[in-house]
């Protein structure tokens, strides 16, 4: 296996996830396995109006950049790409994209796993909700779950591994 395809991306433009699973497998025919998650922006009780996302450009990309590198370290990942927009997210509407290829599909599913837990937690992005009753819902706090899901990668060295 040669060097992954790593994509990092921080847009405020859509994405779209057909076109990015095709710049993994295209020519790519050592790809046996495709897991991709699409984060959207959720209204829950029909109350939201917009989710605002801000981050720090350099910072963001950077952290991102890291995680995607670690994940294709410790598995035997082809490609990845992560995908993560900012400005003003409608319901419904795409938040983040991880994708992750690899010849087999546990390698597949642990790195995007992996992508998502620490970009979930890690990478500098602030959430502000804003309410269709004009109220400003303030930042979005971190959700201990999602804590708790790096504690797998963090204290077990030999957690989603397989053999290669």
């Amino acid at each position: 296996m040669g060097q992954p395809i790593i994509k990092v991306q921080i847009c405020h433009e859509d994405f779209n996830l057909d076109n990015e699973i095709s710049s993994l497998t295209k020519n790519h025919f050592d790809v046996g396995a495709i897991v991709s998650f699409v984060g959207l922006c959720r209204d829950e009780d029909s109350t939201l109006e917009a989710l605002e996302i801000e981050h720090y450009p350099v910072m963001a990309k950077n952290e991102i950049q890291r995680i995607a590198e670690s994940a294709c370290s410790r598995w035997p990942i082809s490609g990845i790409v992560a995908i993560h927009r900012y400005g003003k997210i409608l319901p419904g509407e795409n938040i983040v994209l991880v994708i992750a290829a690899s010849k087999h599909r546990q390698a597949a599913f642990n790195g995007a796993n992996y992508l998502m837990d620490f970009l979930k937690t890690r990478a500098p992005f602030w959430k502000k909700e804003c309410f269709k009753n004009g109220d400003q819902g303030g930042w979005v706090s971190a959700k201990d779950e999602d804590d708790d899901a790096l504690v797998k990668w963090d204290t077990d060295p030999n957690a989603g591994d397989i053999e290669r």
